[in-house]
């Protein structure tokens, strides 16, 4: 199993010149690609790899690109027109000055900080990087550095860095159940006779405070219902609100999810999540309800469970969630007390989020128990499908937030 992560850095080019060339390079990578776009789209069958090649390597390399670019320009138009034409969209119009590079095409000196990379005509230019110290802990055995983007947007150079990793599942001697609610992630762990070792409540206050710059939003657009898409001021405003509500869901996402692996790896648990599929075609409810159920950012929150935990070498499963709620996880029948409070036949009164992260415990112990019992081990189980890819996860890489994870059968 591989697992990708990709780490962002801003840089300079300290050399006009360079600049320069750097920018020549970017735009003619996008107008190439688009060319290739162009030649392909009406084309009834997707062209593969090595037709491209025969198409268009020899005029590529007439522009002064390299073997390695003319490789990823080509593989980049195939996946733009193959995602295009799946979702049945339009032609597709390039306007992102990026670049993908292979790693024998750039050259990284940790030391100094400096990044070197080739541009057209085989010339090399120099970039500074902006270090950041927890970039440190992809440099060592454990990680590998593979290919880069180099993004330009508004007079700003971005490198985007891709490390791959080998990690180890290690053998769970505990399973945990993990409920995740609109302010809340609550968590259940039981050992592998089912008995009850701990159980715990990780505050949500994300969707909340996001859910306030929604209604300012909101507000904004009642106010100026006729002028906020023309004035810019008010657009501006709208979007700043939009900023802050993505960036604090995006922050609290990692914060839970950070905190649920660390109690996973302390306790050697096998995580068990819900396998949420469609969920908001399915709820109808009221109008607040709706405009809460719009911010939870529950795949979100799951996806970076599963890549921090496989980072870790935790294992994850995803199981039905149906009835965990409103089933006694000990037997007998649930008395109910009001929609969050219930009362278990041995008398003690918990919450209902509290039931269902101990029955997804059981039913992730029921997976153990039923598909990997003899075997002694435990493989990484599928995601579910909304965390795949169109081909799903055998030998398929699943984007999941930052990484990628390839699972091997």
């Amino acid at each position: 199993m591989r697992v990708y992560a990709t780490a962002k850095i801003r840089a300079v080019v300290p050399n006009p010149s360079s600049h320069y060339k750097l920018v020549q390079f970017l735009r003619a990578y996008r107008d190439w690609t688009q060319y290739i776009v162009n030649e392909i789209w009406f084309d009834e069958k997707i062209p593969s790899m090595r037709e491209l090649h025969n198409r268009f390597y020899k005029l590529l390399r007439q522009q002064g690109f390299r073997a390695h670019h003319c490789h990823k320009i080509e593989r980049r138009a195939r996946e733009v027109v193959k995602s295009v034409k799946r979702n049945n969209g339009r032609k597709p119009v390039l306007r992102k000055l990026t670049a993908r590079l292979d790693y024998k095409d750039y050259r990284l000196d940790i030391n100094n900080k400096t990044l070197k990379m080739v541009v057209l005509n085989s010339e090399w230019i120099e970039l500074k990087l902006q270090w950041y110290g927890y970039l440190n802990k992809y440099f060592n055995d454990e990680w590998k550095l593979k290919e880069i983007l180099i993004s330009y947007k508004n007079n700003e150079i971005w490198i985007y860095f891709t490390f791959e990793k080998h990690p180890k599942l290690k053998i769970p001697r505990t399973i945990m159940g993990v409920d995740i609610n609109f302010d809340n992630i609550t968590y259940t762990i039981i050992d592998v006779s089912g008995k009850l070792i701990n159980m715990g409540i990780i505050p949500f206050n994300g969707l909340r405070r996001a859910l306030a710059h929604r209604i300012i939003i909101e507000k904004i657009m009642k106010k100026y219902s006729r002028k906020w898409r023309y004035v810019k001021g008010i657009r501006e405003a709208i979007r700043k609100h939009g900023r802050r509500a993505r960036n604090i869901l995006i922050d609290s996402c990692h914060y839970v999810s950070r905190r649920i692996v660390e109690v996973a790896k302390e306790y050697d648990a096998l995580i068990v999540l819900e396998d949420l599929d469609k969920l908001r075609e399915r709820v109808n409810g009221s109008k607040k309800f709706n405009k809460r159920l719009s911010l939870w950012t529950y795949h979100r929150i799951q996806s970076y469970i599963h890549y921090k935990a496989l980072i870790e070498g935790i294992t994850i499963t995803y199981v039905d969630p149906r009835n965990t709620s409103k089933t006694s996880p000990i037997g007998g029948r649930l008395i109910s007390i009001n929609y969050r409070w219930v009362k278990l036949p041995n008398g003690y009164i918990v919450t209902r989020d509290i039931v269902a992260s101990w029955n997804l415990a059981l039913r992730g112990l029921n997976y153990i128990t039923q598909y990997v019992g003899s075997r002694g081990s435990v493989e990484t189980p599928n995601a579910p499908d909304q965390m795949q890819t169109q081909e799903g996860m055998k030998g398929k890489p699943v984007q999941v937030s930052k990484i990628l994870v390839i699972s091997k059968r």
